[in-house]
């Protein structure tokens, strides 16, 4: 809870959302009200239509094409942006926001590169705004007990981590109409990469191996619909995962120690409660724990560190630390030799005392002209 909030004070902050994205409707826009220190002000997106009925249902009168966002940086409207763009269109909308002194909470990931990443990076380290990657499951109270349960020793010394993230993803969607900036490297595969991550307290020092792969019925033109990859920790420690956009739906990770695994499945959803088995020796246990809004929980959060003039975690070095991990595989995959990862060094972690959301869930309005990723 933020001091503001404490201390009894009425005051939000005011966002406008950078895309109406299925997303957006479907999982955040939903959220915002029992927040209690968030409110939307105004849209931005290409389709007034979009903008005119999402507008009525959540009472926002102030919308403009993207054309229009520099005026409304400067309009006195908006606070903060929610973006929730192509992944490839961040830097676009968060460099001249975060220049004008407007707090960006950017859907994961930062950019489709370090490389494209960097302009962000600069302009968040000039300006006094601040900028969150919409990391939900570091607010997620199952991720949260397996990372407590692994900082109190439970499992011993880490040895491995693991976990298969697939979903049948729409030839039509935007997700595979762009190529190199498409695909489930950079789609999904920040999922599995941040949790092993999180997991182990490290960061990989080697992508070991990489192999994509392209199934013959998947109509996804020049693009591997299927990505797997090795990783190499401090401590002898490995992490693999595979995603995929060509199979059915799951989402699952096992991370294993000298004494005793966890195993989250579903691991990444929104909208169910996580479901966690640990065998602990020869010990098994299992829980479910009750679905939250992650997006409601990430965005109060995310209020509550501009409220206090907090820096949020995770920021600018959480979206970097991914990308470094993702172009490494990017090298590995073009190359086919292992890839060294530049030095990198984590300054902060994930605090579940601090960071721990309980918002119970809340049900979406019909949504309008946006269609699922995923293939019917």
């Amino acid at each position: 809870m933020s001091i503001a909030t404490a201390l009894g004070l009425k005051k939000k902050v005011r966002y406008a959302f950078v895309a109406l994205s299925d997303i957006a409707q479907e999982a955040m826009l939903p959220g915002v009200a029992h927040t209690g220190n968030s409110e939307v002000t105004a849209f931005v997106t290409s389709d007034p239509v979009k903008a005119r009925e999402v507008g009525k249902q959540y009472g926002v009168e102030t919308t403009c094409g993207y054309d229009g966002f520099e005026a409304l940086l400067c309009s006195g409207k908006i606070d903060a942006i929610y973006l929730s763009t192509p992944n490839w269109r961040h830097a676009e909308f968060a460099v001249p926001a975060l220049k004008a002194g407007i707090h960006v909470l950017c859907e994961k990931p930062l950019e489709i590169s370090m490389e494209k990443a960097q302009p962000i990076v600069d302009a968040a380290r000039a300006s006094g705004a601040k900028l969150m990657v919409a990391y939900r499951l570091h607010f997620e109270p199952a991720t949260l007990d397996t990372i407590e349960r692994i900082r109190d020793g439970e499992l011993g010394e880490l040895v491995m981590f693991t976990s298969c993230f697939a979903q049948m993803v729409d030839p039509e969607n935007h997700r595979v109409k762009n190529g190199a900036l498409a695909g489930p490297l950079i789609d999904m595969a920040p999922y599995p990469i941040n949790a092993m991550r999180y997991l182990f307290g490290d960061e990989p020092t080697e992508v070991v191996s990489a192999v994509g792969s392209r199934h013959p019925e998947s109509r996804f033109g020049d693009l591997d619909d299927t990505v797997a990859a090795t990783l190499r920790f401090p401590g002898g420690r490995i992490g693999q995962f595979i995603v995929s956009y060509y199979a059915n739906s799951v989402g699952s990770l096992v991370i294993a120690g000298t004494k005793g695994s966890i195993q989250l499945d579903p691991a990444f959803t929104f909208g169910a409660g996580l479901e966690q088995w640990r065998t602990i020796g020869d010990k098994k246990s299992h829980e479910t724990f009750k679905a939250t809004d992650q997006f409601g929980g990430e965005l109060r959060y995310f209020s509550d560190c501009i409220l206090d003039a907090v820096d949020p975690e995770p920021g600018v070095e959480e979206g970097l630390a991914d990308l470094r991990v993702t172009d490494g595989i990017q090298r590995a995959l073009e190359s086919k030799r292992p890839q060294a990862l530049p030095p990198f060094e984590r300054t902060r972690r994930i605090d579940p005392s601090k960071q721990r959301q309980t918002l119970s869930l809340v049900s979406p309005p019909d949504l309008v002209r946006v269609k699922s990723p995923v293939a019917d």
